[in-house]
């Protein structure tokens, strides 16, 4: 059975690739999280994590955009921009754990995302958590 890190892991590949223009990958999610073997409780936890920054995904913008001390949305990496649209739509709507979640979000980075990336989006997500 799939981890939540798992599934996260997941939801980080589905918005990479619609960060990139695959929208239509909208249609797929299902397929794509069960060739993941993401299934059952998890496959609902992914795909309202994913739906869920989608359809906030401007207002998280804004909230990143908010944070950042030099450059703009399009400057950040594709995972990166990633792991942080995720951790900060379930910081701001849904009410997690917000130590879990940014923990979570660190470790994610260190495995998918640039050498200086887990400090960048440590310092971010502090932010927003010292914020909300």
């Amino acid at each position: 059975m799939a981890t939540r890190t798992q599934a996260r892991e997941s939801v980080i590949g589905l918005l990479y690739a619609y960060d990139l223009g695959n929208e239509g990958i909208v249609k797929f999610v299902d397929e794509i999280l069960e060739d993941k073997k993401i299934r059952n409780k998890q496959k609902e936890f992914a795909l309202d994590l994913f739906n869920g920054v989608v359809e906030h995904i401007e207002a998280i913008d804004e909230e990143i955009v908010s944070h950042l001390t030099q450059g703009g949305i399009k400057d950040i990496g594709s995972v990166e921009k990633s792991i942080l649209r995720l951790a900060i739509f379930e910081i701001m709507f849904k009410g997690l754990e917000k130590a879990i979640v940014i923990n979570e979000a660190i470790e994610l980075s260190k495995k998918l995302a640039s050498d200086g990336a887990p400090k960048f989006i440590n310092g971010l997500l502090d932010k927003v958590n010292k914020k909300a």
